[in-house]
């Protein structure tokens, strides 16, 4: 008889003790929810609900009869010349730029990765200096330095040096540009990737005969591959949708979309128009978006295994 009332107050208190925590799960997701709504809620209101109301003003038509769903404001614009040429000057601007961008940063996050030492620090400390200029003091110094009247040209001029083209205000004017800004940011993201390259790894690489370049593609690019495509993801993002500097050092035909939408909606007064090139340029983001979500996701499980 003791021995069962015993049990069954176990029991009661493991019952007790169950609730107990349940209750405080509750809890504690219910705060977790309240802590989040703030920040959700500004992107509903602030980005997708604009989002969607440009879909639905960009896809609704007027007719004779009323108004109706149709394509025909897309089917206009890959039917222009000008937008398709504004579309494809973009994507060749940020993927040329992301790709420079890329290329020079690699090794220079390299070499401060696994370099110590002053210069080292003062090479870092160059590499991230633009991070805290802003971009039209960098156009400005760059219209300074390499118009046709600038740094360049002058001292080119006092050699004896004819002939020279400026890159200002051509194809690789914004190029040059969002190569200066981008620098710092991609730098940050592969510095943070190369940090899970341990050195015990490399010297025990290089303590079986490995060489540099079978150290780089066996151990160091598979482990900081996630951060390649977050740099990726991210430059291909700025870059994409940059306003200032390809407006003060790009060609005005062709041109950037982020100018192209501001020209269509204030000089030309279009809104459906314009509002259709932000749609194009969000599907083009989009893409890439989904793939920075998916590393990050992927990085998140990883440091959760």
């Amino acid at each position: 008889m003791t021995a069962g009332i015993a049990t069954w107050r176990r029991i009661s208190a493991r019952r007790t003790n169950s609730a107990v925590l349940d209750a405080s799960k509750r809890r504690a997701a219910a705060f977790g929810l309240l802590l989040v709504a703030p920040p959700v809620l500004l992107v509903v209101g602030l980005i997708l609900f604009p989002i969607l109301s440009a879909v639905v003003s960009t896809l609704r038509i007027e007719t004779p009869d009323g108004f109706a769903v149709s394509a025909a404001n897309y089917v206009g614009f890959f039917q222009d010349r000008q937008s398709v040429a504004n579309l494809a000057y973009t994507l060749w601007v940020t993927v040329v730029t992301t790709i420079l961008l890329l290329a020079a940063c690699l090794p220079l996050a390299l070499h401060l990765r696994f370099s110590t030492g002053r210069l080292a620090a003062i090479v870092q400390s160059v590499a991230l200096f633009p991070l805290f200029v802003p971009a039209i003091i960098v156009c400005y110094a760059l219209v300074r330095f390499m118009g046709p009247n600038g740094v360049i040209a002058t001292i080119l001029a006092q050699l004896g040096i004819a002939g020279y083209q400026t890159p200002y205000l051509t194809e690789w004017g914004p190029v040059i540009g969002l190569f200066w800004e981008g620098v710092p940011l991609t730098l940050l993201v592969l510095l943070a990737g190369l940090g899970q390259v341990s050195s015990a790894s490399i010297e025990a690489a290089r303590d079986v005969g490995a060489g540099p370049a079978a150290i780089l593609f066996a151990i160091v690019i598979p482990l900081i591959r996630r951060s390649l495509l977050v740099a990726f993801a991210l430059d291909f993002l700025s870059i994409f949708g940059s306003f200032t500097t390809p407006y003060l050092l790009g060609p005005a035909s062709p041109e950037i979309m982020s100018t192209y939408m501001q020209r269509t909606f204030i000089d030309l007064l279009k809104p459906i128009q314009a509002q259709t090139q932000a749609v194009v340029s969000f599907a083009v983001c989009a893409i890439v978006g989904i793939l920075y979500v998916r590393a990050v996701s992927r990085n998140r499980r990883s440091a959760g295994e």
